[in-house]
């Protein structure tokens, strides 16, 4: 069986004591990737600023003889995480050789193999956000849009919809209610009468509350009409803060990122302290065609 030899490098296991190892068939190693890509894009993602692999030379693998009691010989090839030079990372490949290799590619060159496949007939595989539930706001650019700019703690979870202004009405009550329970991030999608998209990444599921709560995670977006992010200019800390009759996102001199009425039918946005954004909708004052929630789990 053609294998690989993984050693993973962690604060918990530093690399000169780690004795931790998996050997992976040629088609579990593209899983194995598509997993780290997932799990820390932060790290190994197409936007990661130092991604993080080296490969160790052939000459090295006596040390890793040394921890298999079978004497036989060992075609392998170790890949050791490390941090490397920005826009590097590597790829690996199983196509038309005898042993596994790996290459190594830029970060522009990777997005034309995201995925690699174990035959020329598979497809590459597709490495956008699962969601179980069908949206009728997001289209795959802006699912890929935006789950680059999700925090760690939500990759590798489905995206679930847990409010719906097509399924469950125009109620900002109902909105509370269905997140009444809810223990994940959340994901804020507004269609308006303009078919501009926008929305907010809330830390927090959205609740009645007598102050404001979130985390510097928060942020706003808009693709209107192409794509931005705002994230916490630090200036203030008024996230989030959900009134009975009303949704509120960032502030400061009594002006709000993105604000919501009772029915989930009227809304503004304008530039405050929390984003330093731009109004996220072409009007400041806009009309709410469709609204979306998602929760990660």
């Amino acid at each position: 069986m053609r294998t690989c030899w993984t050693c993973i490098e962690s604060p918990f296991f530093p690399l000169l004591h780690c004795t931790m190892g998996v050997a992976y068939s040629v088609g579990e190693v593209d899983h194995l990737y598509t997993f780290f890509v997932q799990w820390s894009p932060d790290v190994y993602g197409k936007n990661s600023k130092e991604p993080g692999f080296i490969v160790v030379q052939k000459d090295e693998l006596a040390v890793i003889d040394n921890l298999f009691s079978d004497p036989s010989p060992k075609n392998w090839e170790i890949l050791v995480m490390r941090k490397m030079p920005v826009n590097i990372r590597i790829l690996y490949y199983a196509k038309h050789c005898i042993e596994p290799y790996v290459e190594i590619v830029t970060v522009n060159e990777a997005k034309r193999c995201q995925s690699i496949c174990n035959s020329e007939d598979e497809e590459p595989e597709d490495l956008l956000p699962v969601l179980i539930d069908h949206s009728e706001l997001l289209e795959e650019a802006h699912i890929q849009r935006l789950a680059n700019y999700l925090p760690a703690r939500t990759q590798g979870y489905p995206w679930r919809l847990v409010y719906s202004t097509a399924v469950h009405g125009t109620s900002l009550k109902t909105l509370y209610r269905n997140m009444a329970h809810l223990d994940s991030p959340v994901l804020l999608v507004i269609k308006d009468m303009d078919n501009q998209v926008f929305g907010a990444f809330s830390s927090h599921p959205f609740r009645v509350t007598n102050y404001c709560y979130g985390t510097g995670e928060t942020f706003l977006y808009s693709f209107s009409p192409e794509f931005k992010v705002f994230r916490w200019s630090g200036k203030n800390s008024y996230f989030v803060r959900g009134h009975a009759d009303s949704l509120q996102m960032g502030g400061g001199g009594g002006l709000f990122g993105l604000w919501l009425d009772a029915e989930l039918c009227h809304g503004c946005s304008l530039a405050c302290d929390t984003f330093h954004n731009q109004p996220l909708s072409a009007k400041q004052d806009f009309i709410v065609q469709d609204l979306e929630v998602w929760a990660f789990w």
